[in-house]
C-alpha cells in the first residue's frame, strides 16, 4: 500500500515538473487516499496484534 502512494506521489510530481495539472492533481489525491487508507490499516493491525497477545 505504501508502495502505491509513494509511486502516485511520484507521478504527481513528474506531471506536475512538465506542465499536466489535471494528471498530477488526480494523482496526488489517489496518493493522499491511499496513504490515509494505509494508515488506517497500521492502526487496525496494531489494536488486532495487541488484543491477539493479551
Amino acid at each position: 500500500m505504501l508502495r502505491w502512494t509513494i509511486t502516485f506521489i511520484i507521478i504527481a510530481l513528474i506531471a506536475g515538473v512538465l506542465g499536466f495539472s489535471g494528471i498530477a492533481g488526480a494523482s496526488a489525491g489517489i496518493a493522499r487516499i491511499l496513504f490515509f487508507l494505509f494508515i488506517v490499516l497500521v492502526v487496525l493491525s496494531l489494536i488486532k496484534g495487541g488484543f491477539k497477545k493479551s
